[in-house]
């Protein structure tokens, strides 16, 4: 048996005075609102109604139900309503993780805008390139570079775009800009945590790979960028990183013509028939300050 259902059939014949007006109420026919009167009161092991032929009376016990039963489906009406409330406007803390140098450069200068048109929400954010489950370490989004493989989670691509090779016109009007790929040989190159191998497609758009040397191996994508924006050597990363540098001609993109396409990235989060709505405002955020493209 339904209880709540029972419940509220039962709050309407009290408040009705009959089986038949609270029929014609709730849209039931007498008779189903009896057989529900009847499967309650065998469950609950007590009489709820005095009937006589002319009128409908609760037991002492039944009363007793009655304003428990009133305050029980208030209180699911209110819980009810907080949650409609809840999901139409954006508010609670939200878990995040996101990649450092994702975070650094793309997230966290737009941050202010995120709390001034969404004050009631609070990021718990996590800034880490290492693999996360989200479901098992309990993040509610996270954002990611790379083909993402885990079925579990559903994926919404942000952006995607080339692999850039990129460096400072003042290195570049000290050292002269490489013409092709080759030419890197004769620069100083800053190594990142992913090795000397630099992958470009030459003019046919097959796979090319320049071993790549220079004075700095350099563990962070933040402070490569960084390097690379000083002017210490030539770069090569995602599109996403680079892009507000190349906007103000703090570097500038090199051997485009040879360039292949970046890693994606994308944000994933648990399935959900319905997302909450601090969720969907967070990823339509991610969606916006992230779109465009080189």
């Amino acid at each position: 048996m339904d209880k709540f259902t029972a419940l509220k059939v039962f709050v309407r014949v009290v408040e009705r005075g009959s089986f038949s007006a609270a029929a014609a109420r709730l849209g039931q026919s007498p008779s189903a609102v009896t057989k529900t009167i009847a499967r309650l009161e065998d469950e609950l092991g007590t009489q709820l109604f005095n009937r006589t032929t002319r009128r409908l009376h609760t037991t002492d016990f039944g009363q007793e139900f009655f304003e428990r039963c009133v305050q029980i489906l208030a209180d699911l009406e209110e819980a009810e309503a907080r949650l409609a409330r809840g999901n139409a406007t954006p508010r609670g803390q939200l878990r995040a993780v996101v990649p450092l140098s994702f975070g650094r450069v793309t997230l966290s200068p737009e941050l202010p805008q995120f709390f001034e048109r969404y004050p009631e929400v609070s990021l718990d954010l996590h800034y880490s390139d290492a693999a996360v489950d989200l479901i098992a370490e309990g993040f509610e989004v996270a954002v990611r570079t790379g083909n993402i493989a885990d079925s579990r989670l559903t994926t919404r691509l942000l952006t995607r775009g080339p692999q850039v090779t990129v460096a400072s016109p003042r290195y570049l009007e000290k050292r002269g800009v490489p013409k092709v790929p080759a030419d890197l040989l004769e620069h100083n190159c800053l190594i990142s945590r992913f090795g000397p191998e630099w992958s470009f497609r030459d003019p046919m758009g097959q796979p090319l790979l320049v071993r790549v040397r220079g004075n700095a191996s350099i563990n962070s994508g933040d402070a490569l960028r960084e390097a690379a924006v000083a002017g210490t050597g030539v770069a090569q990363g995602t599109w996403w990183l680079y892009r507000k540098d190349l906007e103000r001609g703090d570097v500038v993109e090199v051997l485009r013509d040879y360039a292949i396409e970046g890693s994606p990235v994308s944000v994933l989060y648990p399935p959900q028939r319905h997302l909450p709505a601090k969720l969907r405002a967070f990823i339509d955020f991610l969606v916006r300050i992230t779109r465009g493209g080189p």
